[in-house]
């Protein structure tokens, strides 16, 4: 007899994600993803100035901010065929770099971590052992055994105050958690020292777009910094050596300590590349632009059927036609009305709420469905990834050859390519992924300094909006996969906008065709030890870190009012 079981919210930040499984024989047989908040920013948008689009969709998340942002005005930029200059273009991709990698280290640390290592379990720690080990692993200098000491001894004090915060609700003591006390105390160090090393990574985005979350130097046309060599009160060469020493110690970070980490709970927790495969088409899209038209990339792009790495097709420019025509959304089974059946490309995509309650085989999520060329697919770290070594990207193979040479020494055994495609691959990606976006914010950083060097210093190139109806798509691969921006302009104002993005691509519902999304193929199969506890549902689902503000947003039902903004 199959067991039902309903998490909700099962996500620790960024919005509300339902996750509904029926368990039978100990493994999951059926799931259910339902999005529980309704985004209304589209809404927001029509009308408005279409400059202006990139501040509004910001405020889609409080985390995801620059992603949209950049996304925003990259998709206005594509309806004008507008060139962007190189400076404007290395400042955009040092933010959006330096953001990545925050988020990646956030993501491991802070949001997903805690399904793995065992808190409690750390105060039984020797912690000169867990030093020994540490030292072993790389030559981070917070791995001494005197932080070892100090570690466990402000566990020791928070637990015994009673005020455990993040970690009250921690599945401790459960079947399924592997790590030994000394692996479980390496890491919550780590953790606790993630938390000043994320903030450099923060400073550098502030630093670049004047505040985060929601900066305020995007433009349609480049960016608002003013660049000058000799002045304290715009972008300087003293605040960009600020930045490069903010860059170095993200990188230690990343280098001696995510990487290893990472590799490490891939060892311990090998059988995991056996669980949560799901769906293995992948898209990502080329991103780190590094002319002024969008054609030459540092980081690639494309779409890879079944798994298959030779199967490979790339994406090659900004609007490029095979991305462009190959959206669509679906929302047979969310809680929308199209005026007409059947899947719509995101220029001609509607926003009508109907909600109609949970319905396991009818509608029941705010997330509609994606789907390319009529199929499902899997985008984030993963998806990028696996493009990056079909598509031969040197970076990329590197940074992945360095982790699974880790895992496959401390496991004692060769982890193949294919163990990639599991929930714990899609930890080891999204490491990868955090050490190729470093090089790229370090690229990117020199040659902005090497293009001030010869004089340039221009960061914007205004825009003109014809009469006629314009449309242009924007795309990013952001933290968690590809986020799209759909476009219409009609006499300068916007008539239709449409934002498709990664967690919707992820949390999708069943589509047209009835076929599961990204997170529901992930959890067939799933082991569930104790269904009063299900961590391992928790393990596949945090994998692919959810955002759920951005596939999904809220509205006032009863007033009918969606925002109101006061200009003073």
């Amino acid at each position: 007899m199959a067991t039902r079981i309903s998490i909700d919210p099962i996500t620790r930040i960024e919005g509300h994600l339902r996750i509904d499984v029926e368990v039978e024989n100990g493994k999951v047989t059926k799931a259910w993803s339902s999005g529980q908040m309704w985004r209304g920013v589209e809404l927001i948008l029509l009308g408005r100035d279409p400059r202006d689009a990139w501040a509004i969709t910001q405020r889609i998340c409080g985390v995801c901010t620059t992603v949209h942002a950049i996304t925003s005005v990259r998709s206005i930029e594509n309806a004008l065929n507008l060139e962007i200059p190189l400076n404007a273009q290395y400042i955009r991709n040092m933010i959006m770099t330096a953001h990545a990698v925050h988020d990646h280290i956030v993501h491991f640390y802070h949001l997903s971590a805690l399904d793995w290592v065992d808190v409690v379990s750390a105060l039984k720690a020797d912690p000169v052992k867990t030093a020994q080990l540490a030292e072993s692993l790389s030559d981070w200098d917070g791995n001494s055994r005197h932080v070892m000491i100090e570690t466990q001894n402000r566990l020791k004090a928070f637990v015994g105050s009673g005020q455990l915060g993040v970690f009250a609700n921690g599945y401790w003591g459960h079947p399924a958690m592997k790590l030994s006390p000394e692996v479980n105390l390496l890491a919550v160090a780590h953790y606790l020292q993630a938390l000043d090393v994320q903030r450099y990574a923060n400073k550098i985005v502030s630093t670049l777009g004047s505040k985060t979350p929601h900066i305020q130097n995007m433009a349609v046309g480049g960016v608002s910094n003013p660049i000058a060599t000799d002045s304290q009160s715009v972008l300087s060469v003293e605040r960009l050596l600020l930045i490069k020493e903010m860059i170095d110690k993200v990188g230690a970070f990343i280098r001696n300590c995510y990487l290893v980490d990472v590799a490490a709970v891939g060892a311990f927790y090998a059988d995991w590349t056996g669980i949560g495969q799901g769906i293995t088409d992948y898209l990502a899209v080329p991103d780190v632009p590094m002319d002024s038209k969008g054609t030459q990339f540092m980081m690639p792009g494309g779409y890879i059927k079944g798994g298959d790495l030779a199967s490979y097709k790339p994406i090659t420019s900004f609007g490029d036609p095979y991305f462009r025509d190959g959206v669509a959304e679906s929302v047979k089974h969310s809680w929308y009305n199209y005026q007409q059946p059947g899947a719509l490309h995101p220029w001609k995509g509607e926003t009508k709420p109907n909600y109609t309650d949970f319905q396991d085989g009818g509608k029941y999520s705010w997330v509609k469905a994606p789907t390319f060329y009529g199929k499902p697919a899997q985008v984030g770290p993963l998806a990028q990834v696996l493009c990056g070594v079909a598509a031969g990207h040197q970076p990329t193979i590197g940074y992945l050859n360095k982790v699974v040479d880790t895992v496959s020494s401390l496991a004692g055994t060769k982890i193949p390519l294919t163990a990639l495609h599991s929930t714990i691959g899609r930890h080891a990606a999204r490491a990868v992924r955090c050490g190729v976006m470093y090089e790229c914010l370090q690229a990117n950083w020199q040659a902005l300094m090497e293009n001030l060097a010869k004089g340039d210093t221009k960061t914007f190139n205004k825009p003109v909006f014809p009469k006629s109806e314009i449309m242009g798509v924007g795309f990013h691969e952001a933290p968690r996969g590809v986020l799209s921006h759909w476009s219409v302009i009609k006499e300068g104002k916007i008539s239709n906008y449409q934002a498709v993005v990664p967690t919707t691509w992820n949390a999708a519902p069943r589509n047209e065709e009835d076929a599961i999304g990204p997170y529901e193929a992930a959890l067939l199969g799933t082991p569930v030890a104790d269904p009063e506890r299900p961590l391992e549902v928790l393990r596949t689902v945090h994998s692919f870190d959810p955002c759920l503000a951005c596939a999904v947003h809220l509205t006032d039902t009863e007033h009918k009012k969606v925002v109101t903004v006061k200009v003073l």
